[in-house]
């Protein structure tokens, strides 16, 4: 944690850490870990929601646990952009981090794969792999989707790549 900015520490430090190396086909250590991991979104959401910085809604699509969406949203000159927020929890899970997917800037930033799948492996895939098992899913949105909106949002709205929904309304009026 060397270089980071001390709110980054702080806030990972407040997220509990998972302790059960299970996945999705692991049967009752899998349903274990799923605990796991609601606490630390639950804890994550809270201190999000206590600091006034409420950015994302997230929860399982399947009663596996293994599809989850939501959304996510980022203010910028004080306009919030949202944007549909899903990914698959990997077969190797929690060895292989999710690929969080942001479907609607598919194709608008070259820090995109395929899909709508965000860019981390240069910065987060190697933090993911030191902290295997202990790192979830709240630590994969907290020091992966969070600093992804906060570098690429602001560009993207400057090189006018994506509009406020407001603007984009009243233009088609027009």
């Amino acid at each position: 944690m060397e270089g980071w900015d001390p709110n980054t520490k702080s806030t990972l430090t407040q997220i509990p850490l998972l302790s059960t190396k299970a996945g999705p086909r692991d049967g009752a250590a899998w349903t274990q870990r799923l605990k796991e991991e609601y606490k630390s979104l639950i804890a994550y959401t809270g201190m999000n929601k206590s600091n006034d910085n409420d950015w994302f809604r997230i929860s399982a699509a399947n009663p596996e646990g293994t599809r989850w969406t939501g959304k996510c949203w980022y203010v910028h000159n004080l306009l919030k952009y949202e944007f549909d927020l899903q990914f698959d929890i990997p077969v190797t899970y929690p060895s292989t981090a999710p690929e969080i997917e942001l479907p609607q800037l598919d194709g608008k930033t070259h820090k995109m794969y395929r899909g709508g799948k965000i860019c981390l492996t240069v910065h987060f895939k190697p933090l993911w792999a030191k902290n295997c098992p202990r790192f979830g899913i709240a630590h994969a949105l907290c020091l992966g989707l969070a600093p992804w909106l906060a570098a690429e949002v602001p560009i993207l709205v400057d090189s006018g790549m994506i509009k406020h929904k407001d603007d984009a309304t009243s233009s088609s009026e027009s």
